[in-house]
């Protein structure tokens, strides 16, 4: 952890960090009622104070568990002045569980989630069907899930268990893969692997 990043930590929590005991009031929050969008794991942050900066119609909710990238999107929210923004750092599970209203969002965003490549380890993929099920009870009508990943194994796991789920429905003309909307950034990591011939998939269903 840098300096700055431990300098944000212990002077900005209390202005952007949510407390994972209680149950959002999004318009308490935010101070106002609009479109409100999850991210699971937005690592160091980068991507997602983007996205809030370029869309300030929007209120965002981020997740993670690496403090590092807590601290580093703190500084980034009060450097550039977002104001749409807030923060858990806890478990994703257990926070769209007790903290997100039912139908409560208008987006959950699932950004390069780890893959678990090896096959012992895929019970340990957040994309399971019990998720999917979670997800549908926290979106609003038309809500969207978009999931994106440079595993293809991981991409076809993902389209599988999302088709099998009646209640969203693929928004990809040939029902499988989209191309990437303009509201996601290319992180650093992914114009790497871009440019070392990587492939990214991009799965965007919404709810009924």
């Amino acid at each position: 952890m840098t300096t700055a990043q431990r300098y944000a930590l212990d002077t900005l929590w209390g202005k952007y960090c949510l407390d994972h005991e209680l149950v959002c009031d999004f318009a308490e929050i935010f101070g106002r009622r609009g479109p409100v969008i999850l991210e699971i794991g937005f690592g160091n942050g980068e991507s997602l104070a983007k996205t809030a900066l370029e869309n300030p119609d929007k209120d965002y909710i981020g997740i993670e568990v690496h403090k590092p990238g807590v601290g580093n999107l703190l500084a980034q929210l009060e450097r550039q002045g977002i104001s749409n923004v807030r923060i858990f750092y806890h478990d994703a599970i257990e926070v769209l569980e007790k903290c997100i209203p039912g139908h409560g969002l208008s987006g959950v965003h699932l950004f390069f989630p780890d893959p678990w490549h090896k096959r012992k380890h895929h019970k340990r993929r957040i994309v399971r069907p019990a998720f999917v099920h979670l997800i549908a009870q926290k979106l609003v009508a038309g809500g969207y899930f978009h999931a994106a990943t440079d595993w293809q194994h991981y991409a076809q796991h993902i389209l599988k268990i999302l088709t099998a789920a009646e209640v969203f429905s693929n928004q990809s003309p040939s029902q499988d893969y989209c191309s990437r909307p303009d509201y996601r950034p290319l992180t650093k990591f992914e114009q790497r692997g871009l440019r070392l011939g990587h492939g990214v998939w991009d799965l965007i269903f919404t709810r009924s």
